[in-house]
């Protein structure tokens, strides 16, 4: 009796020895908190489900559809998601009881110079066992919980992950098909521009005839001339490529070209963003959400491998028959079990354990660093966009004003030129400055919607990280809550 109350002090005072031998923290790096990052604006409030159909275009709305269900890259990250849950099935059932059947039958030559005594000793025989094994992490110290969690919000952290490619995917794609929009004005512009010079170059000829003008005039209004077919050509092509890089991104070939129409957007309406950084901005951006994720699943991380230098207990059993010749087997004396716990601790280890720790120390430095930056890029983002917008809705009432100016200049000039009161480079002149201002309106048009796309694309779009995806509906293990 004496002997077992040592053995059993000894063990407790080795278990004692292995739990207070963990080390310090030794953590570096701290999360940024949103009350000290400026962000005081309203509430974002976000869009619809489907944030592009406020453009109101059909065909916008059928192309995103399209894409999100066929971009290869897109398909990708959601393999990815698969993968990652299953990765967390995986870990998770640690958490369960196993149960294995085993059947094995041994032909067996004992040595006659061993433990066995006769008639076993020198003799073969068969050796037989059937049965099942019981075994049971009974996780007294939340390891296993831990990692559960750390596999979990991996997981979690990958659906973000494919909804900041949604987001990414979907606004790329409402992008291209303003800029298809903006070829497919410029194209009309130089229709419009063709028809002009075409008319003033039969008016040139005219007045060449009745020895108004020179040959220099009439060359220069056919210079004129053959330049708007350039453009319209360079207006051609890149409708042409936007076709395609909006079929690419759908998941389509050569074959959804001509199904691909010119777009109904109203680039004169703008889309609705908010006018200041809004509060919340950090709880709607995908990317900010997924890198969180990786914050608490290196912190759980840390936890598994704090708990290792704890012991890990588990209870384990066998229940079934075994007997020495296959014949004895079925017999009911060849009943047999055991069952009881079963304590592991590493004594020495190398310092295996302690590197360990510090190496998912390392790891959550890295997550918090990350998630940092991640935020300080997300903020960056949004300020550029918004005032982006901000100075292209300045300079779109500028140039409105300049535009007028420019088309009344042309007007008058152009009746001058009619009744001979002035000559040809001034209707030239003030020809060339309409254009440009017509050009430059549809590209002000044109880059302020997209950029509005961009400051909807940094806001996080229809994003909701509150709402479980289809993937994270399924039932899974879950470890224990972590909110340090």
């Amino acid at each position: 009796m004496s002997t077992r109350r040592h053995l059993l002090v000894g063990s407790l005072a080795l278990v004692l020895g292995g739990c207070l031998s963990t080390p310090q923290d030794g953590r570096r790096e701290k999360e940024l908190q949103p009350d000290a990052l400026g962000l005081s604006g309203p509430a974002y409030v976000r869009p619809g489900e489907e944030w592009w159909r406020s453009l109101g275009d059909p065909q916008l709305d059928r192309l995103v559809a399209q894409s999100l269900a066929g971009n290869p890259t897109l398909a990708v990250s959601l393999a990815r998601v698969r993968g990652a849950w299953e990765q967390a099935r995986i870990v998770g059932a640690g958490d369960n009881l196993h149960v294995d059947f085993d059947l094995s039958a041994f032909r067996t030559k004992v040595s006659g110079n061993y433990i066995y005594p006769p008639p076993y000793a020198g003799a073969t025989f068969w050796d037989g066992r059937v049965g099942f094994n019981f075994a049971w992490n009974l996780d007294f110290w939340g390891r296993q919980a831990s990692l559960i969690e750390q596999a979990s919000m991996a997981a979690r952290a990958s659906e973000f992950d494919a909804a900041a490619a949604t987001l990414a995917l979907s606004g790329t794609v409402a992008q291209t098909y303003v800029d298809l929009e903006r070829i497919t004005r410029l194209s009309q512009l130089a229709d419009r521009a063709a028809g002009q010079r075409e008319s003033l170059l039969s008016l040139t000829r005219q007045r060449v005839k009745a020895g108004l003008d020179s040959d220099v005039e009439l060359r220069t209004a056919e210079a004129n001339r053959a330049q708007a077919d350039v453009e319209r050509e360079q207006a051609r092509v890149g409708r042409e490529i936007a076709v395609h890089s909006l079929a690419a991104l759908s998941g389509q070939g050569a074959n959804a070209y001509p199904a691909i129409t010119a777009p109904e957007l109203d680039l004169e309406q703008a889309l609705p963003v908010p006018d200041a950084l809004p509060a919340d901005l950090l709880a709607h951006r995908p990317d900010v959400a997924a890198a969180r994720a990786r914050v608490v699943a290196a912190r759980a991380g840390r936890e598994a491998a704090h708990a290792a230098f704890y012991p890990n207990v588990n209870l384990i059993g066998f229940l079934g028959l075994t007997a020495v010749g296959l014949e004895e087997l079925p017999k009911g004396n060849s009943r047999t079990w055991n069952a009881g716990p079963a304590i592991h601790l590493p004594v020495l280890d190398a310092g295996r354990l302690k590197a360990e720790y510090g190496k998912s120390t390392a790891d959550l430095d890295a997550a918090v660093s990350t998630y940092n930056e991640t935020v300080i890029r997300a903020i960056r983002e949004t300020a550029d966009q918004a005032a982006r917008v901000q100075a292209l809705d300045r300079q779109l009432a500028d140039q409105a004003r300049a535009l007028a100016a420019a088309e009344q200049a042309w007007q008058l000039a152009e009746q001058r030129y009619r009744a001979g009161l002035t000559n040809f480079l001034t209707v030239l002149n003030a020809e060339t400055q309409v254009l440009a201002a017509r050009r430059q309106r549809v590209n002000l048009l044109a880059d302020r919607t997209l950029a509005r796309v961009a400051l909807l694309v940094a806001l996080g779009g229809s994003f909701d990280a509150t709402q479980p995806t289809p993937l994270a509906a399924a039932t899974l293990p879950s470890g224990k809550e972590n909110t340090k």
